[in-house]
């Protein structure tokens, strides 16, 4: 490969630096899941085996029975929940489950009267203690809204579970309660009330104490989730982003998406030298880069030593979104990750562009028919705006944004017209109306990045939707055509998404194959926009680059995608704030350079 980058000495070293998950560790935690089922089981299904250790339960005090069964059951539940950690290696999974393996024995032993559950546990509990090392993994980035969705999830499952419980000892029930009737007693016994349903014999404590169980694990998680010590999600700090903007005003021109790097809540690491660097955030449990790594190409193989080895100590998940082709070579050589081609960057030669000529015949007649409608145009660069007008766009860009849900993560800056970010590009749509609105003469807005001393990479498209069709159009246009007066030579517009496949299944001579995965993408377009978005940007004669994924394994693939749905804002698991507290919110931050400032998204 071009571009003098240093290789390894074999792909075997590569492999085994990476984070690749272990046989052990995965084979512990289905073992564990397994554990877990088998303890819930003894707990819902209180059947004596016929053993020896029959003589012995009846000496037993009659209430240790229920206190067992709910026992078994929490410990059952509390395993199947560990099950996950352990598979990642977690450290302080293979601490809770070495604690809570004893219990479900005891459990097992006393209340089940089963030696065989017992000796299981007992073997998982020594497969953990003989291979604790492999258990190394550090805690994930924190959130508090993992609390709220804990007790969601908990109360669901435990409202089905308790059904069962309720529902599994026919013989004992007293009458025939109604199924609100049994949905009402869960409820109770949740709480540690009795409920409508009454059973014979000591049924009815054992049931209480399961459901009370289950209603403790549900408080207890969410609360020590809620409580537990902060491990927050990384940030840019100001010395980052000052060593980021260093190796930008240098290297800055290799890549389109390098501006971004500069997103606030993107962590980074750096090469050994301090030459490269490489930004990441971490999502459900995925390390997620953007772009090629910062910075001198020499060096990335450094930076790209340190990605990996952080996402093995954390054992997260390693991938990288869009990446350009030589990016992703160094990717796979230096890691011995795959790469997928994802779709395609639309750049445009400012020198090449002209609205003459039948193929923007479209584009030129939209942009002309705005213009008698008395639309005018300004570009200007971020630092030539007053702040009057700067905190207009700000919060014009805010409200005219098209979902609650902020999108944006590797083609977006997530913020405007910061005192960092005065080299940024503008180009404003205005009209004078005779009943101006809250912005006045604003109607439309188009933000880009700087891409280099010569390039600018579109970030963000808003508009007034009481204006006019064609805003977005109008404003590529005119930046184009403005572009020479800032020295600029190239534009980068929006990243379509596997645009090489709509091209082709739309073709004369197409196989079956090829059509019905394009017929997928059109249908899939519906809400991702897909098709819409190629064919915007295919208005304006571009040159495709192709954009890549880079990952470990094909099985990983799914999860990455739905961790970048999130990170993009297209699959938001938080409860979104009202859109009058985001305001407020931002406002607070806006004086401060360096804080985590509003987020903007690239809009289709």
């Amino acid at each position: 490969m071009s571009g003098g980058v240093p290789s390894r000495s074999s792909r075997a070293r590569r492999v085994l630096r990476g984070p690749r998950p272990e046989a052990v560790p995965a084979l512990v935690a289905r073992a564990c899941a397994v554990v877990g089922v088998l303890d819930i089981a003894a707990g819902v299904f209180p059947r004596f085996r016929h053993s020896r250790m029959h003589a012995m339960a009846e000496v037993l005090p009659g209430s240790f029975g229920p206190f067992a069964a709910a026992l078994s059951l929490s410990a059952g539940v509390l395993l199947l929940l560990l099950a996950h950690g352990l598979k990642r290696c977690k450290r302080r999974a293979w601490r809770a489950a070495v604690a809570l393996l004893p219990a479900g024995a005891v459990a097992q032993f006393v209340y089940r009267h089963s030696p065989v559950g017992m000796l299981i546990s007992v073997a998982l509990l020594v497969a953990l203690l003989r291979h604790r090392d492999e258990f190394a993994a550090l805690p994930d980035p924190r959130s508090r809204w993992r609390a709220l969705a804990n007790f969601v999830l908990m109360s669901a499952g435990s409202l089905a579970l308790g059904l069962v419980i309720v529902s599994v000892h026919p013989d004992r029930t007293i009458g025939d309660p109604s199924l609100a009737d049994r949905l009402t007693h869960v409820l109770y016994g949740l709480f540690g009330f009795e409920g409508p349903v009454d059973y014979a014999g000591n049924t009815s404590w054992t049931v209480a104490f399961s459901l009370g169980a289950l209603g403790w694990i549900t408080v207890a998680t969410t609360i020590y989730l809620a409580f537990r010590p902060e491990h927050p999600a990384a940030r840019l700090t100001e010395e980052d982003e000052a060593r980021l903007r260093a190796l930008l005003d240098k290297h800055g021109r290799r890549d389109s998406l390098g501006h971004f790097a500069l997103r606030r809540d993107k962590a980074v690491v750096f090469s050994p030298s301090g030459k490269a660097a490489v930004t990441y955030r971490v999502v459900s449990g995925v390390m997620l880069a953007s772009g090629d790594p910062i910075g001198d190409v020499e060096a990335w193989p450094g930076a790209i030593e340190r990605f990996m080895d952080e996402a093995k100590a954390h054992s997260w998940t390693p991938a990288v979104m869009g990446c350009s082709e030589t990016g992703g070579e160094v990717w796979t050589r230096e890691t011995g990750l795959d790469a997928l081609e994802l779709g395609d960057e639309a750049v445009v030669d400012v020198a090449d562009f002209s609205l003459a000529g039948r193929a923007m015949r479209n584009v030129r007649q939209m942009v002309k028919r705005i213009e008698r409608a008395g639309y005018e145009t300004r570009v200007r660069r971020i630092c030539d705006l007053g702040e009057a007008e700067l905190e207009r766009v700000r919060r014009a860009a805010e409200d005219w944004r098209g979902t609650d849900t902020e999108r944006g993560f590797s083609m977006a800056l997530g913020r405007i017209g910061d005192a960092a970010d005065g080299d940024c590009l503008i180009a404003t749509a205005h009209k004078t109306d005779e009943h101006p609105g809250e912005y006045g003469d604003l109607k439309a807005i188009l933000h880009f990045v700087p891409w280099g001393p010569d390039g600018v990479s579109l970030d963000l498209m808003r508009r007034d939707r009481s204006a006019d069709p064609g805003m977005n159009e109008l404003l590529i246009v005119a930046a184009l055509q403005a572009a020479s007066k800032f020295g600029i030579t190239r534009v980068s517009l929006n990243f379509a998404m596997f645009r090489s496949a709509l091209a082709r299944g739309e073709k004369i001579g197409a196989g079956p194959v090829l059509r019905a995965w394009r017929g997928l993408l059109v249908f899939l377009s519906r809400w991702f926009q897909i098709e819409s978005l190629y064919k915007f940007n295919a208005k304006f004669q571009p040159r495709w680059e192709p954009r890549f994924v880079v990952y470990r394994a094909s099985a990983d693939l799914p999860r990455i995608g739905f961790a970048a749905m999130q990170a993009e804002g297209f699959v938001d698991l938080a409860l979104p704030l009202p859109r009058f507290l985001r305001r407020r919110r931002a406002a607070a931050q806006r004086p401060c350079s360096h804080a985590v400032a509003e987020r903007d998204v690239r809009a289709a």
